[in-house]
C-alpha cells in the first residue's frame, strides 16, 4: 500500500466526443469533467485503501483533430470549441491538437484525423518515464493503444482503461481491454449506481437547442 498516488489521465478526445454524443441523445447529459476526474481519484483511493486526499491526478490530457479557424466558423464550431476548451481550463486539462483535413473520395467529403494516436501513445509513454506516475488512466476504446498499455505496465504503472459504451458507440476493443491491468466500464458501474451516474452527467436544460455535446 502506497501513502500518496499520483495519477495521470490521458483523454482520447474522438472516442470522448462519441461517449458524448450518445449520452446527448440517450441522457440528454454530457459527461461532468470534474465529477469524472472526482470518480477516478476515489475510485483509486479507495482499491489502494488511502485517504482521497493522498491520490491526486497530478496531470490530465486531452487529444483531438479539430478545424482550422476558417473552416470552424463556416461550420459554425467556434462557439463550441471554446465552451468545451473553458470545461478544460477549469480543470487543468493540458489539450493537444493536430488539424483535420477534408478529402473528397468518390464524390463523398470525408474528415481525415492524421496522427493523433501516435501522438497520444507517444505523450503518455514520455510522461511516465518522467512523472513516474503511480497510475495511469486511459479513457479510450481504440485497439491502437494496446502496445502503449503495455509498454506501460513494463514500467511498472497500474494502467486502467475506462470506457462508457453506449449504443452508437464503438465497442472497447477487446485486445485492449485484455491488455489492461484494470478496466473500468461505466456502464456497468452506474446501472449499479444510479447515484454515480448523477455524479457524473451534466443535465442539459435543452438538447435540443444546446449545441454543446454534437461535437464534444
Amino acid at each position: 500500500m502506497l501513502g500518496y498516488l499520483s495519477v495521470g489521465v490521458f483523454i482520447d478526445g474522438g472516442y470522448y466526443a462519441k461517449v458524448n454524443r450518445a449520452l446527448k441523445a440517450t441522457e440528454s447529459s454530457i459527461i461532468r469533467v470534474r465529477s469524472l476526474f472526482d470518480f477516478i481519484s476515489r475510485k483509486i483511493a479507495l482499491d489502494e485503501g488511502v485517504d482521497p486526499a493522498n491520490c491526486q491526478i497530478v496531470e490530465a490530457h486531452y487529444f483531438r483533430g479539430r478545424f482550422r479557424v476558417k473552416d470552424a466558423y463556416d461550420k459554425h464550431l467556434l462557439y463550441n470549441e471554446r465552451k468545451f476548451e473553458d470545461t478544460l481550463i477549469e480543470n487543468d486539462v493540458i489539450f493537444h491538437y493536430k488539424h483535420l483535413r477534408e478529402m473528397e473520395k468518390d464524390g463523398v467529403v470525408q474528415v481525415v484525423e492524421k496522427g493523433i494516436d501516435v501522438w497520444f501513445a507517444l505523450e503518455a509513454y514520455e510522461l511516465a518515464c518522467f512523472r513516474k506516475f503511480d497510475y495511469i488512466v486511459l479513457i479510450t476504446g481504440d485497439a491502437d493503444h494496446e502496445m502503449l498499455v503495455r509498454k506501460l505496465k513494463a514500467l511498472k504503472i497500474k494502467t486502467v482503461l475506462l470506457t462508457w459504451n453506449l449504443n452508437d458507440v464503438d465497442a472497447t476493443s477487446p485486445l485492449l481491454r485484455e491488455e489492461a491491468g484494470h478496466h473500468w466500464e461505466l456502464s456497468e458501474l452506474v446501472a449499479r449506481n444510479p447515484h454515480l451516474k448523477r455524479d457524473l452527467l451534466y443535465k442539459l436544460r435543452d438538447s435540443a437547442l444546446t449545441p454543446l455535446g454534437d461535437i464534444f
